[in-house]
This record gives C-alpha cells, sequence and structure tokens, in this order.
C-alpha cells in the first residue's frame, strides 16, 4: 500500500497513514469534489473545503437538475459522489442508482433487492435508510432486513452479502456503515423490540465477521476489560452492564446502534452511541441499565472498548444516545484537546475529550429542557427533576409537561463543524410531551414498549417546533438560533464558503451566513426534507444536493397515513399540520450558480 502523506481524518485534525484507515476512503476524503461517507470525512465534521457557492453568491442559486427516486416514504441520508459517478439510495426497499455525472445523469446501474415487506411494520419509525458508503471500489448498503451488501461500484454487481441480523425477532436497519481498514462496521435496530444490540464488523474483502460487541450484557459479550476500560476516568470493573439489571433483563435491554459513526485514525478509536433500554416503562427495569445511552469509544481491530460515558442512566423517556459523535481539535483553558462533541437526545451538548473519555462541558442546547436541571460533570449524572420524573411519578400515571419529547432536543438528524468558526450547526426539535408508562410483556418480535406519548410544541415560546442553531461546544452556549415551524428534521452542511445548509420538514432548502445565521436563501423543494444537504463538485462546478421525501418519526403520521393522534409513538398529534405545507414525495435536486 502506497503512503499516503496528505490525507486528514477531517477538518483540522491529525494528518494519519493509510495503517490507521483505509486508503481509498481517506483519499475521497481529501478530495472536497467527492463525498465518500455520509459523514463526509471521519470526523463526521460535514464540513466541505468548497467555496465556489459562498456567502455573497448563494443567493444565486438556481436547480440544476433533479432525479426521481421511484419510492416514497421518508428520505434520509445523501448521495455520494466518487470520480464522475454518483451513488443514490432509497428507503425501503433500498433501491440504489449509479448516475454518470458526464452523461446527463445517465443511469448507469440499479440494484433492487427483494426483501419480503413483512420487515416494514417491524421498523421504527418509518422505512428510512440514512445511505451508502464506499470504500475499495464498492458500494456498501444495509439494507433494512439487515443484509449488508456490498456492490462493484462499477457494474452493481454483488460482491458478497450477509445477514446481520433477524427481523422476525424484530432486527431491523435503518443506518449507513463506517468503512475502517480492512472492515465495514454496522450497527442494528430494534429498541423497541427487545432486541439486544451490537455494533458488527465484518471484513471488507469477503464479508466474513470479524467481531461482534453487545451494548448490554456480560463483560465478554461487551468486548471490555473490567480493568482497562474506564468510565469517568476509572475502570468499570467486573459485570458492569448485567450488575445495573433485574435478573436476565438485559437479555431484552436494547441499547440498539442505529446512529453514526466517527473515527479517530490517529488515536485508532471509533466513537458511536447506544440507545434506549428496553422497555419503556422504567419501572419494570431498576437500576442504571448499563450500557444502554452510552457513548463509546473501541478499537476497529478488537471491537475491544477503550472508554464508555453513560448520559441518561436508567432512561425514562426513550433519549437514545444514538447521536453523532463530532471530532475537532480545539483549545480547552489555553491547551489544544483532541474533542468529541454530541448533541444527545435529551437535551445536553457533551464535550468530551476523546482520547480518554473525560467529561469537559454538558449544557442544554435548547432553553426548554427540564427534565434535569444539571449534569454533575464530577459524576456525570443528570441531575433529575421530580416532577419529570416517569420512574417516580409511577405506572398508569400521566406525566405531563417534559421537554424534550422522545424524539429529543435533537434525533437522527445530524449537526455539522466548521473549523473556520469554530462552530457547530445544529438542526434541533423544540418539542415537549406526555408521557404515560405502562405494564408491558416480552414476547419476541412483537413490539415491547410501554408507553403513551404525546408531544406539542415547547409552550411559553415562539410557537414553532423547531430551531436551527450555532453551538459554541467549548464554552457549551449558543451563539445564534434560528426558529422554525416545525423540527428541523434535516443534516446539516457547513463549508468553507461561510454558508451552512439545511433542509426543513416543510420541504425548504435554507442557505444561512455561518457567522450570524442570516438567511441567504431558501427554495421549498417537492416534498419534505428529512435528508443531509452534501456538495460536490463536477467539470470544476460545485453544485448543492438534497433528497427531499417526507417522513422519518417526525413525519410518520404523513408518510404513513396514521391519524391517531398517539401514533407514531405519540408524533402523529404533534405534527398533523404537517400535512398542510408538503406531500408525499422522493427526489434528488440538485442546485448550481448560474452559468455565467
Amino acid at each position: 500500500m502506497r503512503a499516503v502523506h496528505l490525507l486528514a481524518l477531517g477538518a483540522g485534525l491529525a494528518v494519519a497513514t493509510p495503517a490507521l484507515a483505509n486508503e481509498s476512503v481517506l483519499k475521497s476524503i481529501a478530495n472536497p469534489a467527492e463525498q465518500a461517507l455520509q459523514t463526509v470525512d471521519y470526523a463526521n465534521t460535514r464540513y466541505s473545503k468548497l467555496d465556489q457557492i459562498n456567502a455573497s453568491n448563494v443567493k444565486n442559486l438556481q436547480v440544476a437538475w433533479t432525479f426521481s427516486t421511484g419510492v416514497l416514504r421518508g428520505h434520509e441520508g445523501s448521495p455520494l459522489v466518487v470520480g464522475n459517478m454518483m451513488y443514490v439510495h432509497t428507503p425501503f426497499p433500498n433501491i440504489v442508482y449509479a448516475l454518470d455525472l458526464d452523461q446527463g445523469s445517465k443511469i448507469v446501474w440499479k440494484y433492487e433487492p427483494k426483501q419480503d415487506p413483512s420487515v416494514i411494520p417491524v421498523m421504527c419509525c418509518d422505512t428510512v435508510n440514512r445511505g451508502l458508503a464506499y470504500a475499495d471500489n464498492a458500494i456498501l448498503l444495509h439494507q433494512a432486513d439487515t443484509t449488508l451488501v456490498s456492490l462493484d461500484a462499477k457494474t452493481g454487481k454483488v460482491n458478497w452479502s450477509v445477514k446481520n441480523g433477524d427481523p422476525a425477532k424484530g432486527e431491523t436497519n435503518t443506518a449507513t456503515v463506517l468503512p475502517v481498514k480492512d472492515k465495514v462496521i454496522v450497527g442494528i435496530s430494534g429498541g423497541e423490540f427487545g432486541v439486544q444490540c451490537h455494533v458488527t464488523a465484518y471484513n471488507l474483502k469477503d464479508g466474513k465477521q470479524a467481531w461482534r460487541a453487545y451494548s448490554v450484557g456480560t463483560d465478554d459479550q461487551l468486548l471490555i476489560d473490567p480493568e482497562k476500560t474506564t468510565d469517568m476516568g476509572k475502570p468499570i470493573g467486573k459485570d458492569s452492564s448485567i450488575k445495573t439489571w433485574e435478573g436476565d433483563q438485559w437479555k431484552t435491554g436494547g441499547g440498539c446502534t442505529w446512529g453514526w459513526y466517527s473515527y479517530d485514525p490517529k488515536l485508532d478509536l471509533f466513537y458511536y452511541g447506544s440507545g434506549n433500554p428496553s422497555t419503556w416503562n422504567p419501572k419494570q427495569r431498576p437500576g442504571d441499565n448499563k450500557w444502554s445511552m452510552t457513548i463509546f469509544a473501541r478499537n476497529p481491530d478488537t471491537g475491544k472498548a477503550k472508554w464508555v460515558y453513560q448520559m441518561t442512566p436508567h432512561d425514562e423517556w426513550d433519549f437514545d444516545g444514538i447521536n453523532e459523535m463530532i471530532l475537532s481539535d480545539q483549545k480547552v483553558d489555553g491547551k489544544e484537546r483532541p474533542l468529541l462533541t454530541h448533541f444527545d437526545r435529551n437535551g445536553f451538548g457533551y464535550t468530551l475529550d476523546r482520547a480518554t473519555g473525560e467529561l469537559l462541558v454538558a449544557e442544554k442546547y435548547d432553553p426548554a429542557v427540564n427534565w434535569a436541571t444539571k449534569v454533575d460533570l464530577k459524576t456525570g449524572r443528570p441531575q433529575v427533576v421530580s416532577k419529570y420524573s416517569t420512574e417516580q411519578n409511577g405506572e398508569d400515571v400521566n406525566s405531563k409537561g417534559i421537554c424534550p419529547a422522545a424524539l429529543g432536543s435533537k434525533d437522527q438528524q445530524p449537526a455539522a463543524y466548521s473549523p473556520k468558526t469554530a462552530l457547530f450547526y445544529v438542526p434541533t426539535n423544540h418539542v415537549c410531551m406526555d408521557y404515560e408508562p405502562f405494564k408491558v410483556s416480552y414476547t419476541p418480535g412483537q413490539p415491547y414498549v410501554g408507553a403513551t406519548l404525546s408531544m406539542y410544541p415547547a409552550p411559553n415560546s415562539h410557537g414553532g417546533m423547531g430551531n436551527f442553531i450555532a453551538w459554541d461546544g467549548v464554552n457549551g452556549k449558543i451563539k445564534w438560533s434560528n426558529p422554525e415551524q416545525f423540527s428541523a428534521w434535516g443534516g446539516a452542511l457547513a463549508t468553507a464558503g461561510d454558508v451552512v445548509f439545511y433542509g426543513t420538514l416543510e420541504g425548504y432548502l435554507k442557505a444561512v451566513d455561518a457567522k450570524t445565521g442570516k438567511e441567504l436563501y431558501k427554495f421549498k423543494t417537492p416534498s419534505g426534507i428529512i435528508g443531509n444537504v452534501m456538495t460536490y463538485e463536477n467539470k470544476g462546478k460545485q453544485y448543492i444536493g438534497v433528497l427531499s421525501g417526507v417522513g422519518g418519526w417526525a413525519g410518520i403520521g404523513l408518510a404513513a397515513g396514521l391519524t391517531d393522534p398517539n401514533a407514531g409513538l405519540g408524533a402523529v398529534g404533534g405534527y398533523a399540520a404537517l400535512s398542510s405545507y408538503t406531500n408525499l414525495g422522493g427526489q434528488l435536486t440538485v442546485f448550481g450558480l448560474p452559468n455565467n
């Protein structure tokens, strides 16, 4: 393997050699004309060095071309661009299109898997897929039915496929994958079905399983060393997970891994979060329920965990911890440190030292958050407000006015980070809920929820259900905030042109000034945007692309035709007005500056 000297993990991070990464991925990351990963780079910054489109000319953007995916329901994630080829994915049935950008977006090949539609009712929430990844001349797709597929990037031919889970047990997939070195790392969904969740590494060459690490379970299942794996700087000790569950409840404990993954080649660690414990009724599962709701730092070769940090012990609100971990190098108290920033569903923005797991900052990134007063930086534990504790209030009691709602102050929609401003750009939900837990029995393959929810805009505020904010991760402060009528459910993109892009549930692509938040441009696409804005360059010209297709948890009522206000785990009633602003669709819209 030839040496690579100019390839960085991400903006502002240390240069790495291919011995600590995948050369083909690093090569693409180093070329801002391309996008090989959903996260743009290994650091998950979602930052592009392209600057042809900038704060002064973005107002002139116009539609360059469009592409219909032929599928309705929620379109999350974004296309990839490698060389002159664009790769577009869809929700279930997870079709993949290869488009030649040099030939008018001609369809070069199409992959359409034959999946059993019985997987659809098992998926939560909506039939979304967060996109493809590219490595070693292959397109990697993790299908809804948990089949992981490697496709030849030139022909679409299947190189290999492997089954990662069993939908009959409630195991499905909605997430993208992370190619690192000679492996591809994948997660699993199913927390609402009592799945014992995990991350798994497969060999990129042949699809053979290399290792599997569970979120909850025994030490050998978790791939942890009781004496070396640390939490808040101290060894976690023997049986750290099963000691925090009653009896064998950990076997149906959840902790799913359907979010985003990042990787630091210098430290040789990858990072991700685990989801809610099962069931949603906290009375039925006493204890901290470790290691659900946890940030993991693991070695990609072995899966061994170096450190863990649990954000919401004994979760009482479904505040999954799966949101992205954004890696940056910034000065803290005058000293340069390797940082990890995470915007949790629970409404707190966390900054940790990604080498050691030391907790540096934990502050509310939505002023409406009320379930906890603060996070104790010494213990790492949130200080829970009794009034909003569904555990303390008990079964069959409707705890009202909890902020945020179960879908969190931010769900899967990824934030972006600009090294030029040292700010994070975060699409958020400004939503509260009523939450009533009830007793539920576990049956394999059947919903294991145990709570009824209703959602509504945060009271005593701007009346809308979202904000798009700029966040100072070192000081834990909001720099500016733009209100949105609905949740900002589309992923952000920051660029070297000092422009930040994001999409709205009504269907607007918006461009704002990275420094001030001033709106510079907006265009309404045919359907609501829950996809992530991306950018690429072709024949010397920069383009902006975004998938529109309303759905996801926030748009599940519209996407699935649901009318019961409590359906969709409480989201249908909260977002009922969305149908007055957009409709179902499935389209890629690409924007460019005029040719003059």
